[in-house]
């Protein structure tokens, strides 16, 4: 976290993120309030019923606030677009013509029952029955923020390439399901997914699938573990472009 101020002014102490800021206003104001009402000296104060006026409930009620206002995912957002800021702003690609190109991505024609396989991924949790649905490809914020004014269609398989989970955490569990193209199952995004209950492959080598596709995931795969990593075991899960329905 960086700071604004000089050697010579450390009581002008600035963070750079508003949630901080906020939060220290609240605390300052908290104990003005507390202090007006005990009408003493500030030295009785501090060394008398400062730590009994101010409680653990004070503080609740100032983080409950805090997250009211929306601050909740600010500092990972702000993160997120430094880093990575192709992904924070319309990047003008035509998703018709889009499509992640991964050199490893395992394809094949079309099976018996039409389906052609178009990728593998990291299962994290193995299901009862493989997920269909249709490939919505999420890259940047102009896109979550039509899915937020909009709602997220029926049966979106989002297409992400962000492990962190910042960029689609406003709409994330109205997902049907998740394909990542980066992490693991031990990444953020996959953990999030996971405590929704929405089917996700992490590390999805994919090729040819476009926006509007529809897929099916074989997320009956055997869910990949730390020590499938460490021994590198491959249990891939497939994915499967289909014919349209």
């Amino acid at each position: 976290m960086s700071t604004l101020y000089s050697d010579n002014d450390k009581y002008a102490w600035q963070s750079t993120f508003a949630i901080v800021e906020a939060y220290n206003a609240a605390v300052k104001d908290l104990v003005r309030k507390r202090f007006a009402e005990f009408a003493g000296e500030w030295n009785d104060f501090v060394a008398g019923p400062a730590y009994d006026v101010i409680t653990k409930d004070d503080i609740a009620a100032i983080e409950a606030q805090l997250l009211a206002n929306g601050y909740r995912f600010e500092p990972s957002a702000m993160s997120s677009a430094a880093e990575r800021p192709h992904a924070y702003r319309d990047s003008g690609v035509n998703l018709a013509d889009f499509s992640f190109e991964h050199p490893a991505a395992p394809t094949a024609e079309p099976d018996a029952e039409g389906r052609e396989l178009r990728g593998v991924g990291d299962n994290v949790v193995s299901r009862k029955t493989d997920l269909i649905g249709i490939a919505r490809y999420v890259r940047t914020s102009d896109k979550v923020l039509e899915y937020l004014t909009q709602g997220v269609p029926p049966n979106t398989i989002a297409v992400v390439e962000d492990s962190g989970g910042t960029l689609t955490a406003p709409v994330l569990e109205k997902f049907t399901g998740v394909l990542c193209a980066g992490g693991t199952t031990r990444s953020h995004l996959a953990i999030l997914t996971r405590e929704y209950g929405i089917p996700c492959l992490m590390n999805a080598r994919l090729s040819g699938i476009r926006d509007g596709d529809r897929l099916m995931l074989e997320v009956t795969a055997r869910a990949k573990t730390a020590d499938d990593y460490q021994t590198g075991a491959d249990v891939s899960a497939r994915v499967f472009r289909l014919p349209p329905a």
